[in-house]
């Protein structure tokens, strides 16, 4: 199967599905990002001060981010030209993909707080998978968000060049990258994971 070619992220793209067909409703990114911050938060005990979103299109999160904690740090990567030409000033975003986000983020910028890679390990190839999700562990000081579907799961959307893999697949590709599931879609990595307690910790761990 194919990967997604970054040209393919166009203005026409993020009008289709974010504006058109409704997936970037505000309502739904806002219960997402509440989620993903107040989880963070409730593990690190202390408020979120930066955030790494990858794959993060246009950086819809970025506004609704600051909404919440107005002086966090923000970073976006994404590899649309178009979305880092039109939003990378007013929303902090660079140019770069999952594959080779070890280029586009470097270490001494982290250790991030929350680490956001919603609805893109679907499209990319396996080994861009894995050494992106290496690379948000390698940067990763708090807690990452991570969805994504697999070959067990029905969902609507954009199914053009998207890998089906087995949920056994990513739960290795996940456990090699030092990121622990200790809820829906969301990774512990190394540097929160010992201060778990038992019943907080993946099952098999406590």
């Amino acid at each position: 199967m194919d990967t997604a070619d970054p040209a393919d992220f166009d203005q026409a793209y993020f009008d289709h599905w974010y504006r058109h067909e409704g997936f970037g409703s505000p309502t739904r990114l806002a219960r997402k990002v509440a989620y993903a911050m107040g989880s963070a938060e409730y593990l690190l005990d202390r408020p979120v001060r930066s955030v790494l979103d990858v794959g993060c299109g246009e950086g819809s999160w970025q506004p609704a981010v600051r909404k919440l904690r107005p002086k966090v740090r923000y970073a976006g990567v994404d590899p649309s030209a178009y979305a880092v030409a039109r939003f990378g000033r007013r929303r902090q975003l660079r140019l770069g993909g999952l594959g080779d986000l070890a280029d586009a983020v470097s270490l001494d910028e982290g250790p991030f707080d929350l680490v956001v890679c919603t609805d893109v390990l679907g499209y990319v190839g396996d080994a861009d998978a894995q050494r992106g999700l290496r690379a948000i562990g390698a940067v990763l000081g708090g807690v990452a968000f991570v969805d994504v579907f697999t070959s067990v799961d029905v969902f609507e959307g954009d199914v053009d060049h998207y890998r089906l893999r087995r949920p056994a697949t990513y739960r290795r590709w996940f456990a090699d990258a030092g990121l622990s599931r200790v809820g829906a879609h969301l990774y512990a990595g190394r540097a929160v994971l010992p201060h778990l307690s038992a019943l907080e910790l993946p099952l098999g761990r406590g």
